[in-house]
C-alpha cells in the first residue's frame, strides 16, 4: 500500500466515526469543547510561542508578508482563544430549518441544515488557521483533517494539542480534529484524491497552492485563488473619508487577501486628492505603480505596466489608475479583478448602487475598508477561508457556510397517485 496514502486511510476511519458523533452532538457539548480549548490556548501560550519561535528561526527565503502571517505573539494567541469563545457563543447551525412549506396534499416539507461530514483543510503559513478551522468545523458538526505548511508545523502541533484538550474535556472524539502526520507534499495529493474519505477540501494559502488544489482535486473544493481587491474613489467621495479608508485598506496588513491592491480614482477628484493619498501611504512605507493619467498628475511615481494591475502584491505596493466614472472602474475590475472584494468611496448613493450591482465579486463595500472582508468582522466568530466561486458559499466561510442541507417531509398517510 502506498506510504503516503496509508496516513489518509489511518485518519479516515476516526474522522468518519467522529463526524457521525458530532452530527448528533448537542450544543452544550460542542461549546464545552470550544471553551476548554480556548482556556488551554491561554494556559499553554508560552509553549505555543516557543514552538512559533522555532518555526520562525527555521524559516528561510520567505517574504515579509509571509513571515507576518507565520508570526504569533501574545495578542494573536489571545485572538485565537477569543475566536473560539465567539464561535461557542454563536447559535448551533446544525438542525436549523432553512425553509418550510406545506404542499396542497398536506405534506410538510422542511429544508434542514446538516453537517458536511469530513473536511480537509490545507493551508500555508497561518498557524491561527489551526484553531479557527478546528473551532468552526467542530461547531458545524464536521470532522476536519488539517494539513498546515511545513514552515508552521511546530506552531500548528502546539495549537492542535490545545484543541485535543478541549475535545477530551467535553467527552468528544479526538478524531474530530486530526493533523497530518507528515509534511511530505505528496500527502496533499493524497488528500486531493481522497474522494469518499473527505467530503470537501478548503485550501488557504498562496496562488500556487490554491491552483494546485483546483487542478488536482477529485474532491469538491471551496476556495479563492487570489485577493486582487480594489478601492474606487468616486468624484463624490468625502476626501477625509477616502484618505482614512485607503490607508487602512492598503496598509493595515498588506499580506492579507482583503488588502487593497489597486486604487481607482475618478479624474474629477484626482488632481486635488491623489497627491494627498500618495503622501499618506508613502509616509506609511508604501510604493506605487501609476498609469499614464496618474503620472501626468504625479510624474515622480513609478510607471505601471499592464501586468501590474493583475498582480496581487501582498506587500506595501499599490497600483494606481485614474478613471472616468463608475463604468470605467467596473470595466477595469472585470478585466483585472479576482472577484474577491471591492470598495467604493462615495457620497452619491446612486453611484454606489451602480457600482455594487455591477461587480461580480463575493464582497462589495460602500464607504468601508476592504480589510473588513473577514469572518470575525462579519460576526462569524472566525472564518475558515474566503470563497469566490459561484456555488454553495461566497465570501468569508463561517458556520452557516460549513453546512449543507437535507429535506425532512412529514405526512399524515399520503400516498402518491
Amino acid at each position: 500500500m502506498n506510504l503516503i496514502a496509508d496516513p489518509i486511510a489511518a485518519l479516515a476511519s476516526p474522522a468518519r466515526a467522529a463526524a457521525g458523533q458530532l452530527a448528533r452532538a448537542d450544543r452544550p457539548s460542542k461549546d464545552r469543547a470550544l471553551l476548554a480549548a480556548a482556556a488551554s490556548l491561554r494556559a499553554k501560550a508560552r509553549t505555543i510561542l516557543e514552538a512559533n519561535a522555532a518555526d520562525l528561526a527555521a524559516a528561510t527565503g520567505l517574504t515579509g508578508s509571509f513571515l507576518d502571517r507565520l508570526t504569533l505573539n501574545p495578542a494573536r494567541v489571545e485572538a485565537m482563544a477569543v475566536g473560539l469563545e465567539e464561535i461557542a457563543a454563536l447559535p448551533d447551525p446544525v438542525g436549523r430549518v432553512l425553509a418550510e412549506w406545506t404542499r396542497p396534499n398536506g405534506l410538510v416539507i422542511r429544508r434542514v441544515a446538516q453537517p458536511l461530514g469530513v473536511i480537509g483543510m490545507i493551508y500555508e503559513s497561518r498557524p491561527n488557521v489551526t484553531a479557527d478551522a478546528a473551532g468552526l468545523c467542530l461547531k458545524a458538526g464536521s470532522a476536519v483533517i488539517l494539513r498546515g505548511g511545513s514552515e508552521g508545523a511546530r506552531s500548528a502541533a502546539a495549537i492542535h494539542a490545545c484543541i485535543l484538550d478541549g475535545l477530551r474535556e467535553a467527552g468528544l472524539p479526538e478524531g474530530a480534529v486530526q493533523i497530518a502526520p507528515t509534511q511530505d507534499r505528496a500527502f496533499v495529493g493524497a488528500m486531493l484524491r481522497a474522494a469518499g474519505v473527505i467530503d470537501l477540501i478548503i485550501p488557504r494559502g498562496g496562488k500556487g497552492l490554491v491552483t494546485r488544489v483546483m487542478e488536482e482535486a477529485r474532491v469538491p473544493v471551496l476556495a479563492h485563488a487570489e485577493g486582487l481587491c480594489h478601492t474606487y474613489i468616486h468624484a463624490s467621495a468625502d476626501p477625509a473619508m477616502a484618505r482614512a479608508i485607503l490607508a487602512n485598506a492598503k496598509m493595515r496588513r498588506t499580506g492579507v487577501c482583503g488588502a487593497t491592491e489597486t486604487l481607482l480614482i475618478d479624474s474629477g477628484i484626482a488632481p486635488s486628492l491623489l497627491p494627498l493619498l500618495v503622501a499618506d501611504l508613502a509616509a506609511l512605507g508604501c510604493s506605487f505603480r501609476a498609469d499614464a493619467r496618474a503620472l501626468a498628475l504625479m510624474p515622480a511615481l513609478p510607471p505601471a505596466s499592464e501586468a501590474d494591475f493583475s498582480t496581487e502584491w501582498l506587500d506595501a505596493i499599490l497600483s494606481v489608475k485614474v478613471v472616468d466614472g463608475v463604468e470605467e472602474a467596473l470595466a477595469h475590475i472585470r478585466r483585472h479583478g479576482s472577484e474577491h472584494t471591492e470598495c467604493i468611496v462615495a457620497e452619491d448613493a446612486a453611484a454606489a448602487e451602480v457600482f455594487l450591482n455591477g461587480i461580480d465579486s463575493a464582497v462589495g463595500l460602500w464607504n468601508a475598508s476592504t480589510q473588513f472582508c473577514d469572518g470575525g468582522e462579519f460576526g462569524f466568530g472566525a472564518e475558515i477561508g474566503i470563497a469566490t466561486g459561484r456555488l454553495h458559499a461566497r465570501g468569508p466561510v463561517g458556520l452557516e457556510q460549513l453546512c449543507t442541507y437535507r429535506y425532512r417531509i412529514t405526512g399524515t398517510g399520503q400516498t402518491r397517485p
